[in-house]
């Protein structure tokens, strides 16, 4: 397993990040959805734990079957997807990942926010032999994005907010900014197979701290946006953009009907906790061979090796 942390400053108080962390996620996956492809959400519900108290827990599945390779579609055709769960105790949250394709695949993210500039060196209390753990500061403003993600209106070197009067964000920001919060990010990356799990973990790494510079960019610079929301607010937009996400994907409720049929009189050779099944002497429909199609008179017309054509023929 990589493991990394990341610590990402936003211009916001913890307070503040809290709800344009949830706008964003909701508007984010909505913009990245389309029909079959997208982030279906399967749960979201309170959730209460013992150790951390009231909380959230989400669970959706990021549909990818249009990123794989044509001969892998041809295979696992509209299957293939990430499976995310999240518990959410704000300020401390925990996500993990796991890949319905790999299953010796997963991502596991312990997240906790402070109000800093992310000189906090040691929030997830690691012992001395996680003390190597390499540490990336990314900073929304001046690190490089992959250029089919930007747009001039999220560019925080030049954006500036009307309703708080914050930005742009000039270099060393983070220092000197008020008000200034961290998302720190311990995140750990397993891919358990032999010859490819270093080059695999490093790879996601590399995806992982893309996505992460991208999504704290737009909740900042899509700040007037979620600006003046109470908590309340900012959940019902979540569950109305879930509803609208999930009906954009096209999901289908399966139709499938369930009911008792009487059990035959023979007796079963199954073990007594498998689950029993109707037998039917007659075959489904589109099993039937059609009447008039004339059927074959023997097994040997069917043999290709020579040999075996030799031994079927008669003597």
């Amino acid at each position: 397993m990589l493991v990394k942390e990341y610590r990402i400053c936003m211009p916001l108080t913890m307070e503040e990040y809290r709800i344009g962390q949830l706008y964003t996620i909701s508007k984010h996956s909505h913009e990245e959805s389309d029909k079959g492809e997208g982030v279906e959400v399967v749960r979201n519900e309170p959730h209460t734990d013992p150790v951390h108290g009231e909380g959230q827990f989400t669970e959706k599945r990021v549909h990818l079957s249009s990123k794989l390779p044509s001969w892998a579609r041809a295979v696992v055709p509209r299957i293939f997807y990430i499976t995310e769960k999240a518990w959410n105790y704000y300020p401390y949250t925990i996500t993990e990942y796991t890949c319905s394709f790999l299953p010796k695949f997963s991502i596991h993210v312990e997240t906790k926010y402070e109000d800093n500039c992310g000189n906090n060196d040691n929030i997830f209390n690691m012992d001395k032999n996680s003390s190597d753990t390499e540490v990336c500061f990314l900073d929304i403003a001046y690190d490089d994005i992959p250029e089919r993600h930007y747009k001039s209106s999220e560019d925080l070197r030049c954006f500036s907010s009307v309703k708080t009067g914050r930005g742009p964000l000039k270099e060393g920001w983070r220092e000197s900014f008020k008000p200034v919060m961290c998302s720190y990010k311990l995140v750990g990356v397993k891919f358990e197979v032999w010859g490819l799990q270093t080059r695999v973990e490093q790879f996601v790494h590399k995806v992982i701290r893309d996505i992460l510079l991208v999504g704290h960019r737009q909740a900042f610079a899509w700040v007037d946006e979620w600006y003046n929301m109470t908590m309340e607010e900012v959940r019902e937009y979540e569950r109305e953009t879930q509803e609208a996400t999930n009906e954009k994907i096209g999901l289908v409720t399966p139709t499938i009907s369930i009911h008792e049929v009487s059990k035959p009189p023979a007796t079963r050779s199954a073990p007594a906790s498998a689950p029993s099944t109707p037998v039917n002497g007659d075959p489904p429909d589109f099993l039937n061979v059609p009447k008039d199609r004339p059927r074959k008179k023997s097994a040997p017309e069917t043999l290709t090796l020579p040999e075996l054509r030799e031994r079927a023929l008669p003597k």
